[in-house]
């Protein structure tokens, strides 16, 4: 059995190898980090299975740091807080913004060891990081739109979200999800035309998010107006997706206009990723580290040019394009580090398919995204994994359009899904 991860962040050495020393004694695997630097540098390609964190350090203070990880999506293990100058007041404050526990120093090793397994214990319980508004970034456009969806999330009349496709609505919509509420992304339509106020049942006090409104039919479009007339009685927040000029097709007739004068009430634009390009950095290394975590691919971390060739590229898919272009980095790379040419070629493997007229005498290898010199089995799950990335891209990650594309029973796609390690949320 592997041993459990503990990370000690603490900036008296003292302290840190004392801590070190009787954690191994017990079969912990330990690393030590002096600063809140050296911390960060660490959850950049590692979890712990649980951090030891002093509040008191020179750099930056643990609470800091705490809040940071928080806000960022990274607390997806136990913190236990250290100090020697412990009071309730910061005890308190620490648990509420996610610390697991609090010991005051000097540590009596029976409460360390006790606190480290009841943490531990939790920590098996803990879900899986994941992808959420507050790993989008830092820069100004995403900070202006987490603080007016804070603003909308008082109440919870409709919210029609405005943006490319592959954004991030899915984020938005669950921003607004309160903890322990029903949670739903509709990825059968017809069940609006067909049953609408039993969705309104099964969502008490939760959200409803319909990713793109714009692809409802008539029949549809009106069991949504039933819906959303009848909503509030409910305590459902209804969230719909655009990524279509719905204003225009009203006058194509193709929309219903009492529809869109609804939803209009409440709109948001979420920016594409050519908006916050400098956000491409921070995103590559979660999208990176959440394959790690959810897949068996090792962590890779990228140079500085790689980063940069990344930020400065065209983006049409948005997030839902860099995520299959990281993924496809970190699974068929060969060295310790990606770099510019793993970039490069990845890259640039699609443009040739897209712009180039194939002669006869091009040898197929340079045509195909695939390493055609590994092994056959590796070679079939990087092309489904492929293909069936580019149908859930191509359908919006509507499940049941995917499963008509590529001709699948909707549990043997999901079964599918699974083994290849796609995740479709």
């Amino acid at each position: 059995m592997t041993a459990r991860q503990v990370l000690v962040v603490d900036d008296e050495i003292g302290i840190r190898e004392l801590l070190r020393d009787i954690l191994q004694d017990e079969g912990y695997q330990v690393t030590l980090a002096e600063n809140a630097a050296e911390a960060r540098e660490y959850l950049q390609h590692s979890r712990p299975d649980v951090v030891l964190l002093d509040i008191w350090m020179p750099d930056c203070d643990g609470i800091t740091l705490l809040k940071e990880w928080g806000t960022g999506g990274m607390l997806t293990m136990p913190v236990v807080m250290m100090s020697g100058h412990g009071t309730i007041d910061t005890a308190v404050e620490a648990t509420r913004i996610g610390a697991f526990d609090f010991l005051e120093k000097p540590i009596a090793l029976q409460k360390l060891l006790k606190t480290v397994t009841t943490a531990l214990k939790h920590s098996e319980q803990l879900p899986k990081s994941d992808m959420s508004l507050l790993s989008l970034g830092k820069s100004a456009v995403i900070n202006e739109l987490r603080q007016r969806l804070e603003q909308v999330s008082m109440s919870k009349a409709p919210l029609l979200l405005i943006g490319e496709k592959g954004s991030g609505a899915e984020f938005c919509a669950k921003f607004l999800n309160q903890a322990n509420t029903p949670w739903m992304e509709l990825l059968e339509s017809q069940r609006l035309a067909d049953a609408p106020l039993d969705l309104l049942e099964q969502l008490r006090e939760g959200v409803l998010f319909i990713p793109e409104v714009s692809d409802l039919d008539k029949t549809q479009q009106k069991g949504l107006l039933v819906l959303l007339a009848k909503a509030e009685k409910y305590g459902t927040r209804v969230v719909c997706g655009t990524s279509q000029p719905l204003p225009d097709l009203v006058a194509e007739g193709t929309f219903d206009n009492g529809l869109l004068q609804t939803l209009s009430v409440n709109t948001l634009r979420i920016p594409s990723l050519a908006d916050h390009r400098e956000d491409i950095p921070d995103l590559v290394r979660t999208m990176a580290f959440l394959l790690v975590e959810t897949t068996t691919s090792p962590y890779r971390e990228f140079e500085t040019a790689a980063l940069n060739m990344l930020r400065n590229a065209d983006w049409p898919g948005n997030l839902s394009q860099l995520d299959s272009v990281i993924r496809n980095l970190m699974q068929t790379s060969l060295g310790e580090k990606i770099s510019l040419d793993d970039v490069n070629r990845v890259m640039g493997q699609f443009t040739p398919l897209q712009t180039a007229v194939i002669q006869q005498s091009t040898p197929v290898e340079n045509l195909l995204p695939i390493d055609l010199d590994q092994p056959l089995r590796e070679a079939r799950d990087q092309f489904e994994r492929l293909y069936l990335e580019h149908h859930i891209q191509k359908a919006n990650k509507n499940m049941s359009r995917v499963a008509e594309a590529v001709e699948l029973e909707r549990t043997h796609l999901y079964r599918k899904l699974k083994q290849l390690g796609i995740k479709t949320k």
